[in-house]
């Protein structure tokens, strides 16, 4: 009984941490690193609130009130 207590507990714990979500800056340079891995030139990624994107959605951050757009320049 202890060890489910203590399993559920850590999973309760887990799934705030991941609810959460990463800093807005963070992932917007994971994504640039990916583009400029692929060889992508002339693009913007911008951070913006929630349903006000112009461009295409690439990523949602800070607990999903944050998205990050992608535009070609």
């Amino acid at each position: 009984m202890k060890r489910w207590l203590v399993a559920s507990g850590l999973m309760m714990l887990a799934t705030s941490a991941l609810a959460a979500g990463k800093p807005c800056e963070e992932l917007k340079s994971e994504i640039a690193a990916k583009l400029d891995a692929k060889g992508v030139q002339n693009y913007t990624l911008e951070v913006v609130d929630k349903g006000t994107a112009a461009g295409k959605t690439v990523g949602t951050c800070e607990g999903g009130t944050k998205e990050i757009v992608y535009r070609r320049d």
